[in-house]
């Protein structure tokens, strides 16, 4: 799931970033940017999925700060998510009915409400970067690029920013499927090896 949340997270990302954000209503009525957003959701689904996935590989081994990073980061993504689903659906509805709107400075708790999406959804990634790289569930290098893009995903709803995330994401899930491949090859080669049987001895009178 981490492979597939990556990759569509890239593409969304490749969709949106040739449309200009501060144009707000020409730039949310385009029907390939409104499919870039479609996209960018479902990547965001999988991408809950994909911190699960990576909980029952190992993270759990961190404990506390596994703990910790893992409710982080699914937090983190569920509040930019929400962000992401307002972009996607609401915003494209405001442009045809109230265009005005979207250029008018937004309330104090809109802001604040924003500002703690994007904050969350850094720290969350940042920490559990920073978990998997302590417990070594994956190669150094992932959990570097897990913290990298944790830290970038501040900016993760406007394209390209997203994309470290989601090469470290994929990086995560290609490291998940060779564990598993490995493991599987192990057990398969100890159910194949030749058992070696020992006659039961005939007691002598």
């Amino acid at each position: 799931m981490s492979v597939i949340a990556g990759v569509l997270i890239v593409v969304a990302q490749l969709m949106m970033l040739p449309f200009d954000p501060q144009d707000h209503v020409a730039t949310s009525t385009d029907p390939v940017f409104q499919a870039g957003g479609v996209i960018y959701m479902a990547g965001f689904v999988a991408l809950m999925v994909a911190l699960v996935g990576a909980y029952g590989a190992g993270l759990h081994r961190a404990g506390k700060l596994g703990t910790v990073a893992i409710v982080s980061a699914i937090a983190g993504t569920m509040m930019l998510g929400g962000d992401l689903w307002f972009e996607t659906f609401a915003v494209p509805w405001l442009a045809d009915e109230a265009p005005t709107a979207l250029d008018t400075d937004p309330t104090i708790l809109l802001g604040v409400g924003a500002v703690l999406s994007y904050l969350s959804f850094a720290i969350g990634w940042a920490l559990f970067g920073i978990a998997t790289y302590r417990a070594r569930v994956f190669p150094k290098a992932v959990g570097i690029a897990l913290v990298v893009g944790g830290i970038l995903g501040f900016r993760a709803l406007l394209a390209p920013f997203g994309i470290p995330l989601a090469l470290a994401v994929i990086a995560m899930g290609v490291s998940m499927i060779r564990a598993t491949s490995s493991a599987k090859s192990s057990t398969d080669s100890r159910d194949s090896a030749p058992q070696t049987h020992y006659a039961e001895a005939t007691p002598i009178a």
